[in-house]
């Protein structure tokens, strides 16, 4: 069993919710050009094409064969989103899902910030909820609440996520190393000039935060 096929499961219904919101919400037009730092062509491929061009832009290259999903125009590239090659406003819409919380610590996270508020007319940057009593990575409650060296000793052994992938130590350490999770006083503090909305869990808790921005001003 693969862990990303349960997380496409568990997170399907969530995930539709949040495209027709960013849909509503930032009304992308055929004529716009958005990048997706951190995402994938399936995210765009499910849909119709939203807009004039989707451009991909990952760490390591991602394969994509664009003959297959001829309605559509997406393109992949390599590159980092704490460091864009892109001018100023370059793109109408700048596109982000579950991506910040991956970058490094809190300057590196600075960093991302900068970039996407730089390079991006409209935002939508979304990222799990610090506050959500569960972890969504290890698909396990309270974890992240644990401190570091608790975490190492039990991810293996106590969570979904350690009995499926049966990580060693070094996996563990650098998956704890590259995940941190956000409150929504600091998804405020990263995007200042962005409305910072809520999606619950269940109603009650939060589960992800939404920065996004509706216009360049």
């Amino acid at each position: 069993m693969n862990i990303h096929t349960i997380y496409a499961h568990i997170f399907k219904v969530w995930r539709q919710k949040r495209m027709a919101r960013f849909e509503t919400t930032i009304e992308p037009g055929p004529e716009d050009l958005v990048l997706d730092v951190g995402g994938y062509p399936a995210t765009w491929t499910t849909r119709p094409q939203l807009a004039r061009r989707i451009d991909c832009l990952n760490l390591r290259p991602v394969s994509f064969d664009g003959s297959r999903y001829p309605n559509h125009s997406i393109t992949t590239a390599v590159g980092n989103g704490c460091a864009l090659t892109y001018g100023e406003n370059s793109y109408d819409i700048l596109f982000s899902n579950s991506v910040i919380e991956h970058v490094g610590n809190w300057e590196q996270q600075q960093a991302f910030a900068r970039e996407v508020r730089r390079v991006g007319q409209k935002l939508w940057i979304q990222t799990p909820a610090l506050e959500c009593p569960i972890e969504p990575h290890f698909l396990a409650p309270f974890v992240h609440w644990l401190p570091v060296f608790i975490r190492r000793r039990i991810l293996r052994w106590f969570t979904p996520w350690g009995w499926i992938q049966k990580p060693t130590q070094n996996r563990i350490d650098e998956v704890i190393a590259s995940t941190r999770l956000l409150s929504k006083r600091q998804e405020e503090t990263l995007i200042p000039d962005c409305e910072v909305v809520t999606e619950r869990l269940l109603g009650l808790f939060p589960k992800s935060y939404i920065a996004y921005r509706t216009n360049s001003d």
